[in-house]
């Protein structure tokens, strides 16, 4: 067997999770991050039941279940009137349907998982202030070139390095992401400043005309984690601007106060201008593939880029595991993950337009036609997606996929 490390380009949670499924495979890496530190910015992340799912597979399913929020509902609102429109029930059937419960964690306390699983691994090496600028490969080795002139050579690159990777312009050379002209605000605010009458646990989507707001309690109820998004044809990519108060506010001076108030007790706003790509299929160039948001960046509003990039990890290292020829086990890691990754992709677009953000008749049709649906019917519309894993369905049985204790742990 090959002796030689995997580099792995990137130390967020799809880096950290692909570094951990390799090792458990008896597989060294080491891992490349440029920051001076490894953690995570951002606030609160939702995990589908597929999520759960990739912790159990990689090991690390009892600490995360440790620090997530078990939700009861995902709830749909009307921004304008400020009435449901729908809700689906996270309850038991849900569980015994998708065998794994849906949650909320705060994104840092999540990375802190993979983070504290890799440290204490003695196949896993990280490496921060190690940005990977390129690299060069000769059909018997890959070299990941860094920015300050160092070289590291493995036998594999895994170019996790997130939405503007550096690996897939080497691997793709596609251009700039595609802008959405989506602008998301991000706060978190302690739960006594939020209004009580909707201190609800639940995971509540306002949807308005070119708007939607997003919250749901985070860190054990402290604080609850408060989105806002405002279709405003922004032109150009920002990531993490701080932003006053005013300006969040401009984008929602039309929907009920009720929705409106929310916004109001968020502090410290800082925005993102939404980004994603068009499906590709080229992830893999000779020794180099690509992972998570680097081989298929999706928009926020299916909430499944993380758990996507744990699927990704767990399918890559089941394949290095399966297979001893390099080439086989990326090409069966991609032809596995691509349709499932491209209709994500494609479908958190439509629902953007469809679900969050339609006006007029266009939102009287959503309403009618989400209003009528039971929870029951919402889980069959769903299986696809929370049923799946990084190999496959849950509904395979197949055991190397979903541990048998999988669903057992309560909330």
């Amino acid at each position: 067997m090959d002796a030689r490390p995997v580099l792995i380009a990137g130390g967020g949670i799809g880096g950290l999770a692909v570094a951990l499924g390799l090792a458990q495979k008896g597989i060294r890496s080491i891992l490349l991050e440029k920051a001076s530190a490894l953690g995570e910015i951002g606030a609160g992340i939702q995990l589908g039941p597929n999520a759960f799912h990739a912790f159990d597979y990689l090991g690390v399913g009892e600490a995360a279940r440790g620090m997530a929020v078990y939700i009861d509902q995902l709830r749909l609102m009307d921004a304008l009137t400020a009435e449901e429109i729908t809700h689906v029930d996270l309850g038991d059937a849900f569980r015994s349907r998708f065998r794994n419960p849906y949650a909320v964690v705060h994104r840092g306390d999540l990375h802190g998982v993979f983070l504290r699983a890799c440290q204490n691994h003695e196949l896993i090496e990280l490496r921060v202030s190690s940005e990977v600028v390129g690299f060069d490969q000769d059909g018997s080795s890959v070299t990941a070139r860094l920015v300050n002139g160092e070289r590291v050579t493995g036998r594999l690159l895994i170019g996790a390095d997130g939405l503007w990777s550096n690996v897939r312009k080497q691997v793709v050379a596609d251009g700039p992401p595609r802008v959405s002209g989506h602008t998301t605000y991000r706060s978190v605010i302690p739960t006594e400043q939020m209004p009580e009458d909707l201190r609800w646990n639940a995971a509540t989507l306002w949807a308005g005309p070119k708007c939607h707001i997003v919250h749901y309690p985070l860190s054990g109820w402290k604080v609850f984690n408060l989105v806002v998004t405002y279709h405003n044809d922004a032109p150009e990519p920002v990531a993490g601007q701080p932003v006053s108060d005013e300006e969040v506010m401009q984008g929602f001076g039309h929907i009920h106060p009720r929705a409106r108030e929310i916004i109001r007790h968020g502090k410290n706003w800082r925005l993102w201008v939404l980004c994603d790509r068009d499906p590709v299929e080229r992830w893999i160039d000779g020794r180099v593939a690509l992972l998570g948001d680097a081989a298929h960046p999706m928009l926020q509003y299916f909430a499944q880029g993380a758990c996507q990039a744990m699927e990704d990890a767990v399918c890559l290292s089941h394949m290095m595991g399966q297979h001893d020829d390099y080439a086989t086990a990326l090409e069966a890691y991609r032809t596995q993950r691509f349709l499932r990754t491209a209709k994500v992709q494609l479908m958190s677009r439509a629902i953007g337009e469809h679900i969050y953000h339609p006006a007029g008749g266009h939102a009287r049709l959503r309403n009618e036609i989400m209003s009528a649906k039971t929870s029951e019917e919402w889980y069959g519309d769903l299986a696809w997606l929370y049923g799946g894993t990084g190999l496959g369905s849950v509904a395979t049985g197949n055991s190397s996929v979903v541990p048998a204790n999988a669903g057992t742990h309560t909330a």
